[in-house]
């Protein structure tokens, strides 16, 4: 069965001083603070649609990579992803950097890197991204 998800923003003025509201309507956990400083320069509290991104990358490449480990009989304690997803005003997204590491009891070092290799091409966000350069640091921890 396929899902919908809905967020929506709300934008005022132009873009370099304006501002705006982005709402997570599906989930409803919250709105967040947005503007055009927050993307090309400084967060400062507020959001940006690549921060959003790295959000959706580093959970669904967490979910692919569990998922790849349960089909191989193995089952994870932990895996911590972090997405960093770059953005250059002018050109737009440039890149999105996965950093896995993660404990799986069982698991030789070839088939981590393996299955985390698998799990960054197989992951539905990464598809998303495929205009993009999308790499992979991945370390097995003991």
């Amino acid at each position: 069965m396929a899902t919908t998800r809905t967020a929506h923003t709300v934008w005022n003025g132009d873009l370099p001083s304006g501002s705006g509201q982005v709402t997570l309507d599906t989930s409803g956990v919250g709105t967040y603070d947005v503007t055009w400083r927050a993307r090309a320069e400084q967060a400062e509290g507020k959001t940006s649609p690549e921060e959003l991104i790295a959000a959706a990358h580093s959970a669904c490449f967490s979910m692919a990579f569990s998922n790849m480990l349960g089909e191989e009989g193995k089952t994870p304690d932990e895996v911590h992803t972090t997405a960093d997803v770059s953005f250059q005003p002018g050109e737009g997204i440039t890149g999105s950097h996965l950093t896995l590491k993660a404990k799986v009891p069982g698991l030789s070092e070839e088939d981590f890197q393996r299955i985390a290799d698998n799990a960054k091409s197989g992951c539905p966000v990464s598809a998303a991204l495929a205009g993009v350069n999308i790499t992979l640091t991945a370390s097995l921890e003991a």
